[in-house]
């Protein structure tokens, strides 16, 4: 029987999926069926940090796999809130790919070329806070869309249509921008890297808890070689997974989310978190800012814990010092009441 595996239906979710899912059925010898699955994410409109907080593109993914409807589901990690999954557990983190931001521009442009004034867009709080304090002058676009309507509104951008199809393209919407800002990724997963006129450094835009990585989801009965839905085991499943799953990867979005969590801060809030392994320590940057760019509280902090109770500590003692340099008066974190 197929493992059958969950996925948003957008562009980058199917393309995301499919590599994962023939990385799994390399390893494990098995079929795979994707099984698409609508969410919130994909039918509301207006703003992301508007439209009911974290979660929003994982909940009806989080039902179909409870439900039987598939047995996997893949998330880009980012998306995913931060407190546990009642009946599921994240079996894989796959090896993280380009964690940064990238922006692309009209005539190659980067940063610090843009005129003042120019119009850059971006659908995230965070990338938007930073934007702001790195370039004040700037006029910051709130957009939404997927990857190629977004891109639609650069004109002059390598692989961009001169015209959109009527379900895609929104009236005033199309080449009105001069930049827009994406997550280095997802351009990389949908060979669209040549997009890119700058890679944001992380001393100017720190990335989001999780960005570049992806989670694989199941029901936690399926992890530990749990019966599959006709009742038969399936220990190739189990391996698979556990095949895919990257050490090193796992470690550093364990602690970039337990900061996260410890914050109690959405997705949508203008954190950013970067773990890396560099030898026998686990180094994490993060930064809170103000949505208007005016003020950023940013820190570091290291551990040799190398476990994911290591990481975990190293998460939550590095949101306290955050905390205690004021980051709660930049944003609405729910963790400063505390």
């Amino acid at each position: 029987m197929a493992v059958r595996i969950g996925t948003r239906a957008s562009k980058l979710a199917l393309t995301q999926t499919q590599q994962t899912a023939d990385r799994l059925s390399a390893v494990g010898g098995f079929a795979v069926e994707l099984v698409h699955v609508k969410t919130d994410g994909d039918v509301l409109t207006g703003p992301l940090s508007q439209m009911g907080g974290t979660g929003v593109f994982v909940t009806a993914l989080r039902d179909a796999l409870l439900t039987g409807r598939c047995d996997v589901a893949v998330h880009s990690l980012k998306d995913l809130p931060t407190g546990a999954a009642a009946g599921l557990t994240m079996a894989a983190i796959p090896a993280r790919v380009d964690v940064r931001d990238a922006l692309c521009a009209r005539e190659g442009k980067t940063l610090k070329d843009l005129p003042a004034g120019a119009k850059v867009g971006t659908g995230s709080p965070r990338r938007a806070a930073q934007l702001r304090a790195a370039r004040p002058d700037l006029e910051v676009v709130d957009i939404r869309g997927n990857v190629d309507t977004r891109l639609a509104r650069v004109p002059g951008l390598p692989g961009n249509p001169e015209t959109l199809d009527g379900a895609t393209r929104v009236a005033g919407k199309f080449a009105d921008l001069d930049a827009v800002v994406l997550a280095a990724a997802g351009l990389l997963r949908m060979d669209r890297s040549n997009v890119v006129s700058e890679y944001f450094d992380s001393s100017v835009m720190l990335p989001a808890p999780g960005q570049g990585a992806l989670a694989v989801e199941c029901r936690a009965t399926d992890a530990i070689g749990g019966l599959g839905p006709a009742g038969a085991p399936r220990p190739e499943l189990t391996q698979a997974l556990a095949a895919l799953d990257d050490a090193d990867t796992r470690l550093a979005v364990t602690a970039e989310r337990a900061l996260l969590a410890r914050l109690e801060a959405g997705c949508s809030a203008p954190v950013g978190a970067l773990a890396i392994r560099k030898g026998s320590m686990l180094q994490l940057d993060a930064v809170v800012c103000a949505v208007d760019g005016s003020r950023t509280v940013r820190s570091r902090k290291a551990t040799d814990g190398l476990t994911e109770i290591g990481a975990t500590l190293l998460g939550i003692e590095l949101a306290e010092e955050l905390l205690a340099q004021g980051a709660a008066d930049l944003a609405d974190l729910a963790g400063s009441s505390r």
